[in-house]
């Protein structure tokens, strides 16, 4: 029999909740402060990558962000701040980045990817939510420098022994891929194992399937507080009502930890703003692609081309910075010299807050204090990526089915 399901945060991992929450015979519904039409889920790179089997938190980055700290245009940028939450963050951080811990960590990210890709498959081919745009061209990692070249190389090594898809390409068999386009990088990194989408067009998609399907979204309303009883969330208390649910699925993005909080449980999270500017101009672009050295993500999406970059650790903030977002301009043009973003598309500048876990993986499971809770949350710069396998997992949580995956790693609860 179904159980009254309250699915928290209507991103892409709240909404592929609700999906398989639904295809399970649970009766769902979603709350959402916003009116879900911006926000990480619409304006993120929309890529599929099994071939990010790297965690954010790796050996270096420490070292990296702070000699970055006092450059705002950095591509991985911490605001200097004393605040406590953010202090206990940076030093699990710290903790998760050794060799060890990312050498258990790839094969867990490269499984859930590869699971992901091929559920977000399994829904085009459904017909469930209409037609989307979905493609499997892969991914090129461009670079300039020869170090760049060496470390992403060391990487693909790791992905062939995996299984995944990968090529070297130099300079002549990179421009065989794309001769309509002029790139300036002396070789790349070809994962055929990558696919990409447009989030601006699945997400209304997604919400307009769920809400013609019987789940009930709420926009603009406010989780206020949760009352626990019995080790239990008896009611939810919003702006605008007040439920009794059987099981909360909490999967608010980077606003995750504030609410946990609400319920005395510690949920270790940052948000990691990233921005994106679109060129409805053409480019030529046909494969997407990350400029390496400047850490900047290319797509070309339907419609347009976007171009997505930074990790930016400075609080939950919408506010653009419009040096960051110049830094991602200028980097495009150097990549690709006859590509220039004007004054208008930078003007159009978006920002999107993406929920960080000190270890780079996300919080999938149940909770150890209140027994009908589960969390989906902590995606980093896979959120994308990983809604589909998010939501399967939560599904067969809240259902008591065995896991597709182990779901282990990704426990709220572990250490750091």
């Amino acid at each position: 029999m179904g159980k009254k399901t309250i699915v928290i945060g209507g991103g892409i991992i709240g909404l592929c909740s609700a999906y398989y929450l639904l295809k399970e015979g649970h009766e769902v519904t979603v709350i959402d402060k916003s009116n879900i039409s911006d926000g990480a889920s619409f304006i993120n790179a929309g890529y599929l990558t099994p071939s990010h089997i790297i965690p954010l938190a790796s050996p270096g980055m420490i070292a990296k962000g702070i000699k970055w700290m006092f450059n705002s245009a950095s591509p991985f940028y911490m605001k200097p701040r004393l605040d406590s939450e953010f202090l206990s963050w940076a030093w699990y951080f710290h903790r998760s980045s050794t060799y060890g811990k990312v050498e258990r960590a790839i094969p867990v990210i490269k499984d859930i990817n590869i699971l992901s890709r091929e559920l977000f498959k399994s829904m085009k081919t459904s017909g469930d939510l209409g037609d989307f745009h979905l493609e499997r061209e892969g991914l090129l990692m461009l670079y300039k420098t020869d170090a760049a070249g060496e470390e992403e190389i060391k990487i693909s090594e790791k992905a062939k022994l995996l299984g995944l898809e990968v090529d070297l390409l130099d300079k002549n068999q990179l421009d065989a891929l794309q001769p309509q386009l002029n790139i300036d990088a002396r070789g790349a990194i070809h994962y055929g194992c990558d696919g990409h989408m447009t989030p601006t067009e699945f997400m209304p998609k997604m919400i307009a399937f769920l809400q013609s399907s019987g789940v009930t979204i709420k926009t603009n309303e406010e989780v206020l507080d949760m009352v626990v009883s019995n080790r239990g969330i008896e009611q939810l208390i919003t702006t605008k009502d007040t439920y009794v649910p059987d099981e909360v699925v909490l999967a608010a993005g980077s606003w995750s930890g504030q609410l946990a909080t609400k319920l005395k449980i510690k949920l270790p999270i940052q948000a990691g703003k990233g921005y994106a500017i679109n060129m409805e101009r053409p480019t030529g672009i046909t494969i997407p692609a990350i400029l390496m050295e400047a850490k900047v993500a290319v797509t070309p999406m339907k419609g347009f081309t976007r171009f997505a970059g930074t990790m930016e650790f400075s609080g939950i903030n919408t506010i653009i910075r419009k040096e960051r977002v110049q830094a991602i301009a200028n980097a495009v043009n150097k990549f690709y010299p006859e590509i220039a973003i004007n004054k208008e598309e930078l003007a159009s500048a978006q920002s999107g807050m993406r929920p960080v876990s000190p270890d780079g993986l996300p919080y999938i499971g149940r909770s150890s204090a209140i027994k009908n809770l589960t969390f989906a949350t902590g995606h980093a710069m896979m959120g994308w990526s990983l809604g589909p396998a998010t939501g399967k997992l939560v599904s067969e949580i809240v259902g008591g089915k065995r896991t597709s995956l182990d779901v282990g790693p990704f426990s709220p609860s572990r250490k750091f």
